[in-house]
C-alpha cells in the first residue's frame, strides 16, 4: 500500500478555546470546524513549551526543549545534522517540505526543503537573562509597543506572511503528481499571533460581543512569583478594560482570517487526486492568555497559554467526527506522524504515537503531558505535568536562599485554575506522586535544568543581536 501524505498546518498562538469545534459559539472557524467533522479532535492537547521557538524546535528534534537547549526565542538546536523529524520522514521515503515560518535560524533547516520562499531569516544569539526575584519594576514600554498594534488595519506583516504560506502550499499541491513520492509538508502560519490587526469589517463581527476575562477577587495577588514577573516584565499590570476588550475582539478576528487561509489550503487539497491519501493535522505551537489571569501572550502554564487545538484527520483509517478527552502533547503528534509514515523514530525521542488511541478510543493511553518554560521575563524556569484531571507545576528556586514554588489544580472542579491547592495539607501525597512523575518524564530535575539554562543563556552563541559573528555560531 502507498504510504499516506502528511500535511501539518500549524498556527502561532491559537488559544484552544477560540474555535468553533471546541464549543465556542462566537468564534468563526468554519474551515477548522469542517476539518474536525472529518477527523478526530483532541480536547486536552498541550504544547511542550508555551513559547514559539522552544515549542517548534522541540517538535523538530522529537525531544523536550531542555534536551536540545531550546530555552527561549533566541535559541535553536545547535547541531543542524540531528536525526530530526524531517530527516526521519525522508528516511521513510518522504519528501520533507517546509512552507512558512518555523522560527529557525537562517543557517538551519534540519532536513527540510523549503518551498514558498525563505521565511526563516532569524540570526539567533542564544542569549537570555533572568529577572531579579526582588525586582518589582514594570516595563510599561513593552506593553505600550504591543498594545499600539491592537487596532483596525487593512493589512499587516502577519497577514502578508500567511497569504504567502497559503500560496506556496496551494502551488505545491497543484503541481504534485500521484506518482511522486509521498510528501510530509509542514505549513507554518503566524496568525493569530500579535500584532492584533484586522480589517474593520472583520473587527465589527466581534465588537462588543467578547466578554472581559473573569478574574476572582484576590486572584492576581495570589499568583506565583514567576507570573507576577511575567506581568511586570511585559507591562500587563492594570491594563485598561478598553484595551483588553479590543485585544480580545481583534484576536477573534485574526483567528477568523487564519481559518480562511486554512480553508483555501483544504479546498486545494480536495481538488487533488491524492486528497483521500493525505493525513491532515491542525494544531498550534502554544496558546494566548488574552488577558486571563492578568496575563497576555503565552509563557504561563495556565490552559489559556499551554493548551493547544488539535485535529487529526484521515477518514481512510479513522472514523470522522470523533473526540478524545485524553491528555496528550505535541511530541505525541510527532511520534504519530512517524508512525503513520511507517518510519523509525530514534529510541531517545520523547512522546508516544496517538495512532492506537485514534484506532480505539478505549486504548489504555498514558493520559499525561509535560510542558516547560525557561524563557524570558521570569526569575526562574518551571515545568508542568497535566495528568488526568490534575495539573501540577514546579517553579525552580530563583536563588539559593529562596524555596521553589508549586501549583496544583483540580481541573475537574476548577477549570479556570483559580484555586491553587499546593498549600493544602491533604494534597501533599498527590504532589509527591505528580512531582516524581514529572521529574521521571523529564529525565532531569528542573533545578538542574535551570542551572544549565542560566549558564548557556549567559554564554550564548558568540553573536551580537544584529547577527554579526563573534566566533563559532550555534
Amino acid at each position: 500500500m502507498r504510504k499516506p501524505n502528511v500535511l501539518v498546518l500549524m498556527s502561532d498562538e491559537h488559544n484552544a478555546c477560540v474555535c468553533g469545534f471546541n464549543g465556542n459559539p462566537l468564534a468563526r472557524t468554519p474551515s477548522m470546524d469542517a476539518l474536525a467533522r472529518r477527523g478526530v479532535v483532541f480536547e486536552q492537547a498541550y504544547c511542550n513549551s508555551p513559547l514559539c521557538s522552544p515549542s517548534r524546535h522541540s517538535m523538530t528534534a522529537g525531544k523536550y526543549p531542555h534536551r536540545v537547549s531550546a530555552w527561549n526565542n533566541e535559541c535553536g538546536i545547535a547541531d543542524d545534522n540531528i536525526p530530526s523529524l524531517p530527516r526521519v520522514m525522508t528516511a521513510a521515503g518522504y519528501d520533507s517540505l517546509l512552507c512558512g515560518k518555523q522560527h529557525y535560524d537562517a543557517t538551519r533547516r534540519y532536513g527540510f526543503a523549503e518551498i514558498g520562499g525563505n521565511m526563516n531569516n532569524s540570526r539567533l544569539t542564544g542569549l537570555g537573562t533572568r529577572r531579579d526575584p526582588y525586582d518589582l519594576s514594570i516595563n510599561c514600554a513593552a506593553a505600550d509597543a504591543r498594545f499600539r498594534d491592537f487596532r483596525v488595519g487593512d493589512d499587516s506583516p502577519t497577514l502578508q506572511h500567511d497569504r504567502a504560506v497559503t500560496n506556496g502550499v496551494v502551488h505545491f499541491l497543484a503541481n504534485r503528481r500521484v506518482s511522486d513520492r509521498p510528501f510530509f509538508l509542514f505549513a507554518g502560519y503566524e496568525a493569530p499571533h500579535f500584532p492584533l490587526m484586522v480589517p474593520a469589517g472583520i473587527h465589527q463581527r466581534y465588537a462588543g460581543r467578547i466578554p472581559l476575562p473573569g478574574i476572582p477577587a484576590g486572584h492576581l495577588e495570589r499568583l506565583p512569583s514567576n507570573y507576577q514577573h511575567l506581568r511586570r516584565g511585559f507591562g500587563t499590570i492594570n491594563v485598561p478594560d478598553d484595551i483588553t476588550r479590543a485585544g480580545r475582539e481583534l484576536y477573534y478576528g485574526l483567528t477568523e482570517l487564519l481559518d480562511r487561509e486554512i480553508g483555501v489550503v483544504l479546498d486545494a487539497l480536495d481538488r487533488t487526486p491524492f486528497a483521500a491519501d493525505t493525513v491532515v493535522i491542525y494544531t498550534s505551537d502554544h496558546g494566548e492568555n488574552m488577558g486571563e489571569h492578568g496575563l497576555w501572550w503565552k509563557n504561563s502554564m495556565f490552559d489559556t497559554s499551554c493548551r493547544v487545538p488539535l485535529i487529526v484527520s484521515w477518514p481512510q483509517r479513522w472514523k470522522p467526527a470523533q473526540r478524545r478527552a485524553a491528555v496528550c502533547s505535541l511530541l505525541d503528534v510527532v511520534q504519530t506522524v512517524v508512525d503513520v509514515a511507517q518510519g523509525c523514530a530514534p529510541e531517545d525521542w520523547n512522546g508516544d504515537s496517538l495512532a492506537p488511541l485514534l484506532d480505539d478510543p478505549s486504548y489504555a493511553w498514558k493520559d499525561h503531558a509535560v510542558s516547560e518554560y525557561y524563557g524570558h521575563n521570569v526569575a526562574s524556569g518551571y515545568a508542568m505535568i497535566r495528568a488526568g484531571e490534575w495539573k501540577y507545576c514546579y517553579h525552580t528556586s530563583p536563588r539559593g536562599d529562596m524555596r521553589p514554588e508549586r501549583e496544583l489544580y483540580d481541573l475537574a472542579h476548577d477549570p479556570g485554575e483559580f484555586n491553587n491547592l499546593a498549600g493544602d495539607e491533604l494534597e501533599k501525597p498527590r504532589i509527591v506522586v505528580l512531582e516524581e512523575r514529572l521529574f521521571r518524564e523529564l529525565g532531569e530535575h528542573p533545578e538542574e535544568t535551570e542551572r544549565r539554562a542560566r549558564f548557556e543563556l549567559a554564554r550564548g552563541y558568540g553573536r551580537t543581536p544584529a547577527g554579526r559573528s563573534l566566533g563559532q555560531a550555534n
